[in-house]
């Protein structure tokens, strides 16, 4: 039998040759040839064995892969250590048959095809040191991944092996210092001026951003003017500078003196302003005139009521200020039609100018210049000595051309929408018929309290402005019911909303009840010393039930003024009221349908059959609550006013029920209060049962369980014993 070759090869005394030793000990080897695929990966495979015996026998290193055995992976080590260098240890014991050309031992032979077998390319592993590792790691590119980190799988290495890397400290996220500086602008501009001035107190940056000139590009004092020191009121000025677009310094009195000193800084600093209002303030004249100058591009100009305003500041208007659409010089005692003839031939854009008592309006001139112009849509000229004929002017020009047909002048036609004529005494029809047919976009009238005006030019102008939605003419003695029933019939009755007849003794029900039913779109009705009576109120009421119902609370949708009205009673504002809190039976939430059965019992002793019945209640959603539309909001009497108001606040909070209850008891009070001043039999009861609902009236919420159903009747009798109905059928 042949003897197999050993497992283990022996050091030689003495290097031969062919394997000649290095100055390390080691054996130099040539570089293998780069293998591909399956051969590179049995390459790196080594066997274990699993026999005990090769321990015992002293083993140094496992022998290498057999190539004609089959392949195994069993003994392979995941082990992720680090690999040992192939040639660490030079000792030929480490080398197989393929290393030396004969066995190392003279004594031990073999056959030589199983030494030819062991020509296998060996890989050297390990060292000579018992403790050495007996597996070999497979390399990372073909080790398992794992599926969660993405990382090769260590199963053989302990956990106290593993070198975790070093935790980064905590990045310290700064918003506010990160953030742009535009953003930290644009926040600050969601604060009202009074919390930036606060906040300016915060830091040097903060201050320096709170008087960023890009936040004070609209500086409006009129919410706190009164709160704010001149020294602060000129530094927000300053601050902004050429940022500032709108003004607005109306009653800054407290700039009195400021304006002799810093009037010119002001000015200086504020070139690029749009819109300028010094309404109220205490300006010098000179500062006036240098701060219009500065700012070519004024569009806006509000200086009512101003003494230092006069005709050379409306001169500096017209030379500085081309751009200018509206100018109010309202009540300034200083300036007259001359000064406001320059502004009008010079300010080519004017389309809005308000000359309340202004004087020299009967000049026909200045109503030349106006027609001319033909760019007005708003001419306020309440209270000045406007006369016919300066109106005839203003609408037909001097000397126009008359149709032959019509009789009317042949001019363009004016470009108003809002014309104010209220107190101007000298007008008559004569010169307010010159409107008819010369207005057609006009929206707003106002011809109260000129006293000479009658139906017949009121009712030309109605007929030609389709537009018209504001009109007042307020004490008008002279007008009639006509009036109202051509208002109503004219193409702007769909477009009326207010209307003010106050203090027209004529007018009455004929009138207002035609305005009621044919203007859907009235927002205010001031009718306060007139003769309209409760139907005027009930076909409001009416009308205003009309405009729906829905699931919003309540707003208000029209105001009534009827104060003074001897014809309105309380009955009659108890049905606005009761009106207000109003809901349709089709549109009240109803209660859950109870459902009915019926379970038939036969008894087995007498075959009687019993039938029992059920009544079980069925759950469903609760409806949404259904508030009217609009409501009526009303002025009257004041002896009724708390009452109403009281009401109108519980119908806006959406609490219908506590409305409603309110109304009941007001109406019984008065009632009562009725009964108790009639004469005759009875009397102490009528004032008992007024004392009872006047109890009952000035009750708290918390009592009101004990009124209506349950509790005390409305006029305070003995509550009815309730009685149970005797046939369950009926």
């Amino acid at each position: 039998m042949a003897t197999s070759v050993p497992d283990e090869i022996l050091p030689s005394p003495e290097a031969s040759p062919a394997s000649p030793t290095s100055s390390t000990g080691q054996i130099p080897l040539e570089q293998p040839p780069k293998l591909k695929g399956r051969q590179k990966l049995l390459q790196n495979l080594q066997r274990m064995s699993s026999s005990p015996t090769l321990t015992r026998r002293g083993r140094s290193a496992s022998t290498g892969y057999r190539r004609d055995h089959k392949a195994s992976l069993s003994c392979v080590s995941l082990s992720s250590a680090a690999y040992s260098p192939c040639l660490g240890n030079g000792s030929t014991s480490q080398l197989y048959g393929g290393l030396n050309p004969r066995p190392a031992t003279p004594g031990q032979s073999g056959p030589l095809d199983e030494l030819e077998d062991n020509n296998a390319r060996i890989r050297l592993v390990g060292t000579d040191t018992p403790n050495a590792s007996r597996t070999v790691p497979l390399p990372f590119d073909l080790r398992p991944v794992s599926p969660r980190s993405g990382t090769p799988f260590e199963g053989d290495v302990p956990p106290t092996e593993l070198i975790l890397p070093d935790a980064k400290p905590a990045r310290t996220i700064d918003f506010w210092g990160d953030m742009p500086r535009e953003l930290q602008v644009e926040i600050f501009r969601y604060l009202t001026p009074r919390e930036i001035v606060r906040c300016s107190a915060v830091s040097k940056m903060w201050h320096d951003m709170c008087y960023d000139g890009q936040l004070w590009c609209r500086l409006d004092a009129a919410e706190y003017y009164s709160k704010i020191p001149s020294d602060v009121l000129i530094k927000l000025i300053t601050s902004g500078g050429p940022f500032v677009r709108d003004l607005n310094l109306r009653g800054c009195i407290q700039l009195k003196n400021k304006w002799s000193s810093d009037g010119e800084r002001i000015s200086d600093m504020c070139r690029n302003l749009v819109n300028l209002s010094l309404e109220g303030c205490i300006i010098d004249k000179s500062s006036m005139h240098y701060f219009l100058m500065r700012n070519p591009r004024l569009e806006y100009i509000n200086v009512s009521g101003l003494k230092s305003v006069t005709n050379s500041a409306m001169k500096t208007i017209a030379q500085s200020c081309p751009q200018l659409e509206t100018l109010n010089v309202s009540w300034c005692n200083n300036v007259n039609t001359n000064g406001l003839l320059r502004v009008v031939q010079s300010c080519e854009r004017l389309k809005d100018l308000r000359a309340s008592e202004i004087r020299g309006f009967d000049n026909e001139d200045f109503a030349q210049a106006l027609f001319k112009r033909n760019t007005l849509e708003r001419l306020l000229i309440s209270r000045t000595d406007l006369t016919d004929q300066s109106l005839k002017v203003l609408m037909h020009g001097i000397d126009p051309t008359i149709d032959v047909l019509t009789d009317r002048p042949i001019v363009p036609p004016r470009r108003f929408k809002h014309l104010d004529l209220h107190h101007c005494s000298d007008i008559t029809d004569a010169g307010l018929k010159s409107l008819a047919h010369n207005v057609p976009d006009l929206e707003g009238l106002q011809i109260s309290q000129c006293s000479e005006l009658t139906d017949d030019a009121v009712i030309d102008i109605i007929r030609t402005t389709p537009k018209l939605s504001h009109f007042e003419m307020e004490d008008l003695e002279n007008m009639t019911n006509n009036v109202l029933v051509e208002l109503a019939r004219s193409p702007c009755a769909q477009h009326l909303e207010h209307l003010n007849i106050s203090y027209c003794e004529n007018l009455g029900d004929t009138g207002m009840l035609q305005i009621m039913k044919y203007c859907p779109k009235l927002r205010s009705v001031e009718m306060d010393n007139t003769r309209v009576s409760d139907l005027t109120l009930m076909e409001a009421s009416f009308r205003v039930r009309k405009r729906g119902y829905g699931e919003e609370i309540p707003k208000i949708g029209l105001r009534l003024v009827v104060f003074d009205c001897a014809n309105v009673t309380w009955a009659g504002i108890k049905e606005v009221l009761s009106s207000n809190a109003y809901i349709p039976r089709a549109r009240k939430p109803r209660a859950s349908v109870n459902a009915i059965v019926t379970v038939a019992q036969t008894s087995s002793d007498s075959d009687s059959m019993t039938t029992t019945t059920f009544v079980t209640p069925t759950s469903s959603p609760s409806p949404s609550p259904t508030f009217p539309t609009e409501i009526i909001q009303l002025k009257c009497f004041y002896g009724w006013q708390m009452t109403v108001d009281e009401h109108t606040k519980r119908i806006l909070r959406g609490d219908l029920t506590a409305a409603s209850r309110l109304d009941r008891k007001w109406a019984d009070y008065m009632m009562a209060t009725e009964e108790a001043g009639a004469a005759g039999a009875g009397a102490r009861r009528r004032r008992r049962r007024a004392r009872e609902a006047e109890r009952l009236y000035n009750a708290d919420e918390d009592e009101d369980d004990s009124y209506g159903v349950g509790g005390v009747s409305a006029l305070g009798g003995r509550r009815r014993r309730a009685q149970s109905g005797g046939c369950t059928v009926m």
